[in-house]
């Protein structure tokens, strides 16, 4: 709701509690472009996914689901990319998962004989199905949105890495910078601090990435990940540590209070310690988007008056768990 008020478009929001989604209905006419441009995903901090609904049909017949949903795709008179089945991320929805992936294949199939894919088409095509009968069909634009069913990247847990926390880290990289980002912000050769590194998860992903890592935290590391001679291990206080030169990141991921984190943070990157930054806000159990929402002001009241200027990106993510990423990029 924050994002339409923003943008000053005019609606009310229809959610239950524990349902998995929520929809935003527009009181006024707006075009399939326009709330596209003003509807970013990358704004959307809570959402895993966003679409753009064009019909909600209920009651498919199970003898025949893909002809009402070819009538109702060809009303819109669009051509797609891409098409997605999705369904709640719930108990309920999850026993959806083995009729979505049986019914994907021969829909894409009727989709691509009625010529409704076209490659180069913006459109990605969505099906959000609440049971095998009642489903919303929306899209998204293929940079409005996330490629991944439900907005879940899937991850393996890399074998070598000592904690899942890891995968926390990889999903940040790959879903919050762009391919281009990653050739920029990423690259080997660089330096970097993890504080509260103990016992690595979080620096394996820069190892991985031949970034050298100086792991701050009073507890031991991953014996393998010392080995690779790539990593500095330093048993200090990770809110009192400086480097001794600058360092193109700074990455935390401890367990303090979300301000007492931003405020550290943000000190690292107003006297030019470090570039850029990795971190996660663990938040409380009430408030918390009031939470986050303090904490972005404070950061953008902080980097305001620096140059260069940054990009702050902030989002909940897949293996996030009552908590949220944040990634501060240098321009």
């Amino acid at each position: 709701m924050h994002i339409t008020q923003k943008q000053q478009i005019q609606g009310y929001i229809k959610a239950k509690p524990d349902t998995g989604y929520a929809s935003f209905y527009p009181t006024s006419e707006n075009s399939l472009e326009g709330l596209n441009k003003s509807l970013t995903f990358s704004s959307m901090i809570f959402a895993r996914q966003s679409l753009l609904v064009l019909q909600h049909l209920q009651q498919l017949p199970p003898e025949d689901r893909i002809s009402p949903l070819l009538a109702a795709l060809e009303l819109t008179e669009l051509k797609v990319s891409d098409l997605l089945l999705e369904t709640p991320d719930t108990n309920e929805g999850k026993q959806l998962s083995s009729f979505c992936s049986k019914f994907k294949t021969p829909l894409r199939k009727a989709l691509e004989q009625n010529h409704y894919f076209d490659h180069n088409s913006p459109w990605r095509l969505h099906l959000f199905f609440l049971n095998s009968s009642d489903v919303y069909m929306g899209v998204s634009h293929i940079n409005n949105g996330s490629p991944y069913p439900m907005g879940i990247m899937r991850l393996r847990m890399p074998k070598s890495a000592p904690s899942r926390s890891t995968l926390k880290l990889e999903e940040a990289f790959k879903t919050m910078l762009s391919e281009d980002e990653q050739q920029r912000y990423l690259c080997n050769g660089m330096t970097a601090v993890d504080l509260g590194a103990c016992p690595g998860g979080w620096t394996w992903q820069l190892v991985n990435r031949n970034i050298r890592v100086e792991a701050i935290d009073n507890g031991p590391m991953d014996q393998a990940l010392m080995d690779t001679g790539m990593v500095k291990h330093l048993r200090e206080d990770g809110f009192t540590y400086l480097p001794e030169k600058p360092v193109d990141w700074l990455v935390c991921d401890m367990v303090e209070r979300p301000m007492h984190v931003t405020r550290l943070i943000c000190r690292w990157l107003v006297h030019g310690h470090c570039k850029h930054s990795a971190f996660n806000l663990k938040l409380p159990m009430k408030k918390r988007y009031d939470m986050v929402m303090e904490c972005r002001e404070y950061i953008l009241d902080e980097l305001s008056q620096l140059t260069p200027k940054y990009k702050v990106s902030i989002r909940q993510l897949y293996h996030d768990r009552e908590e949220v990423t944040l990634l501060i990029l240098q321009l």
